[in-house]
């Protein structure tokens, strides 16, 4: 009961709005939040498997403890920024979850793990201040929510794709929460373990392990913050034993298992998140070759 009530008590503090009907763009979650206390927020960012684009509309402030840079106003957050903060007052902002299949589209780059935080304008320039501006001037979060993703597909559209056998590895990642092995998949791939880490690496900004570890970081998350002990999470998420759970904890998010089940961030993800599960970041990509049913 005590987690059930610090959850909503984490929780409570924000009102969050998510669209009303699905996107159209596969690997594309969206939610507008606003911070109903008038506390100063300072609050840790666990990492996740996806881009993750945030529009500032208050006063949130992104801090990258590892290069001690700061940034405000829209910002993109690479994969795995374990040493990213949020603090502010008054923050309300849009967040939006890419896939890493479709943020190298989208993005024109891939960004690596290491706490990256970079301005939209850096990889958008001036269409990212003109869709800053409508966003801004939008009336609406369902408003907002439609110009955004009009945003995303006019540049997925005019963009490069991933090679499909690299999105194909991606998605079997995602299937078996990251433990999936690299040699195997390569193989049913057809390439050579070098070229798919080459390639892997180069598109979605992490190498083939470090991006397994990450999914596979994310599922033991999720389970320690619903309430399950390290041992248990350690043993159905592929880890050898608990003290590597704890190992993959530290090096991911810079505290214990025991502090990861109890971090707000995660707190909102049943609400805010609820539809984006596993399945939405995978692609629908079949391994290149093979003809259909």
């Amino acid at each position: 009961m005590r987690k059930a009530e610090w959850t909503r008590a984490a929780a409570a503090r924000w009102d969050i709005t998510t669209p009303s009907r699905p996107g159209r763009l596969p690997g594309v979650g969206m939610a507008g939040f606003r911070d109903r206390s008038t506390d100063l927020l300072d609050l840790q960012v666990v990492p996740y498997p996806a881009v993750t684009v945030v529009v500032d509309f208050g006063d949130g402030l992104l801090l990258d403890e590892a290069s001690r840079r700061q940034q405000r106003g829209s910002a993109v957050l690479g994969l795995a920024p374990g040493s990213v903060r949020v603090r502010g007052r008054d923050i309300e902002c849009l967040q939006i979850r890419l896939s890493p299949v479709v943020a190298h589209a989208v993005l024109g780059a891939s960004l690596e793990t290491g706490g990256t935080v970079v301005a939209l304008d850096v990889l958008w320039g001036r269409d990212a201040m003109r869709t800053q501006e409508r966003l801004r001037d939008a009336t609406s979060w369902e408003d907002r929510f439609a110009i955004a993703e009009a945003a995303l597909a006019r540049r997925q559209e005019a963009s490069r794709a991933v090679d499909p056998e690299v999105g194909y590895a991606w998605q079997q990642m995602v299937i078996s929460r990251g433990q999936t092995r690299v040699e195997p998949l390569a193989t049913e791939i057809g390439w050579s373990r070098k070229r798919l880490w080459a390639r892997f690496r180069s598109q979605i900004g992490l190498t083939p392990k470090r991006a397994a570890q990450l999914i596979r970081f994310d599922h033991a998350a999720h389970r320690l913050a619903a309430g399950h002990n390290a041992a248990l999470v350690a043993a159905e998420s592929g880890y050898v034993d608990q003290s590597h759970l704890h190992r993959e904890a530290m090096a991911f998010a810079g505290v214990t298992p025991t502090a990861v089940a109890a971090a707000p961030w995660l707190a909102v993800d049943d609400v805010a998140w609820a539809a984006s599960d596993q399945a939405r970041w995978a692609s629908s990509a079949r391994v290149p070759g093979a003809s259909g049913a």
